[in-house]
């Protein structure tokens, strides 16, 4: 059975839905470790009632993007992660760790990429983004990440409508919702090897 880290940087209730998953069998993997972005978050909490081993890597805490990179790869490959998922993660994944884990580091992101995302654009901006530009539709898109800011290869998207009179944090819920759903099938589908990717395309094996 393979095994997975999850990194995580906040409240961690997508990290919740894969670990909900795993325990209901919907995943066949083991989450490793849970690597966190700082202490105090309750990411943390979540994988210590899970009894998920818990790593709390940094960035501030080293004096170069190379040393953090280190410490991140270092952790993952001490914790046996066969692959990586991003849930609330907020640092961008370095060189070494990206060449370490070609086309097997998961994102979520909470709209339809392309649109509203890239640097800066997280939590409520990208759906205060999406409300001020008028769209009828938003949604979730689970991806690879390859280096920069929501631009690998898209796994799975699902469509969630804006309504009239929404507010930000109404539209979150909906996309959050939406995220819970296609993050675990994502996840499942990488721990059964059924995701092969050629150039910017990510085929679903049967």
């Amino acid at each position: 059975m393979l095994k997975f880290a999850v990194m995580a940087s906040g409240g961690g209730t997508d990290f919740q839905s894969l670990i909900d998953a795993v325990e209901a069998g919907q995943i066949s993997a083991e989450i490793c470790c849970l690597i966190a972005g700082k202490p105090g978050i309750y990411a943390i909490t979540r994988a210590q009632d899970a009894g998920i081993p818990v790593a709390v890597v940094q960035k501030k805490s080293f004096d170069s993007m190379e040393r953090f990179d280190e410490a991140i790869l270092k952790t993952l490959q001490e914790f046996g992660a066969d692959f990586v998922v991003l849930a609330g993660y907020l640092s961008i994944i370095g060189e070494k760790t990206l060449a370490a884990y070609p086309n097997k580091i998961i994102n979520v992101h909470p709209s339809l990429i392309p649109s509203f995302c890239g640097m800066g654009m997280y939590g409520s901006k990208v759906h205060e983004a999406a409300i001020a530009y008028g769209v009828k539709f938003s949604g979730a898109t689970v991806h690879f990440i390859d280096g920069q800011a929501d631009t690998g290869p898209i796994i799975m998207q699902a469509v969630v409508p804006v309504s009239e009179g929404d507010t930000p944090q109404d539209l979150a819920a909906r996309v959050l919702e939406t995220e819970h759903k296609i993050l675990p099938q994502a996840v499942a589908l990488m721990a059964e090897g059924k995701l092969e990717t050629e150039g910017r395309i990510v085929k679903i094996l049967k």
